[in-house]
């Protein structure tokens, strides 16, 4: 199976999706700063910083499972549990995204961002143990004398 194109692919989308979801929140901010909008009498500058930090934080969030799926098809290895933890969370994110899309903004968004979960569950699975792959053996503190009675 082709494990390493899968993930540099991946690598590659999640890379370009970074800049775009902060340029969008930065339309998003500039619309709301020149709108003067509040919610809820929310003061509008605290709504402008919050859109801001959004952008920022998940530009940083894709970045960082660019970079996880990036390692992983360099090395030609399963990521560990922490990146295992942060695709999972990217593709459930992407998956929330896709149902919120498809009402908002139509089909082709929807199409998009499910291409995305698919090469992220794509990437985990490729890497994932295989069922009839031997356990890997424990290290323990006697592990040289265990060995020596077996």
């Amino acid at each position: 199976m082709a494990r390493r194109p899968i993930a540099l692919v991946t690598a590659a989308v999640l890379l370009l999706e970074a800049p775009a979801i902060v340029g969008l929140n930065a339309v998003m901010a500039r619309f709301v700063e020149a709108q003067s909008m509040s919610l809820d009498g929310l003061d509008p500058d605290h709504m402008v910083t919050g859109t801001w930090a959004l952008g920022i934080g998940s530009g940083a969030a894709l970045l960082l499972c660019a970079l996880v799926a990036l390692l992983t098809g360099l090395r030609d290895r399963a990521p560990g549990r922490f990146g295992r933890g942060l695709l999972i969370g990217c593709a459930v994110v992407h998956g929330v995204l896709g149902a919120v899309a498809v009402g908002l903004i139509g089909w082709t968004a929807f199409a998009v961002l499910m291409g995305v979960v698919g090469l992220i569950v794509l990437t985990l699975v490729a890497y994932a143990k295989e069922p009839g792959a031997p356990a890997e053996p424990k290290a323990s503190a006697s592990g040289e004398a265990e060995a020596a009675t077996a």
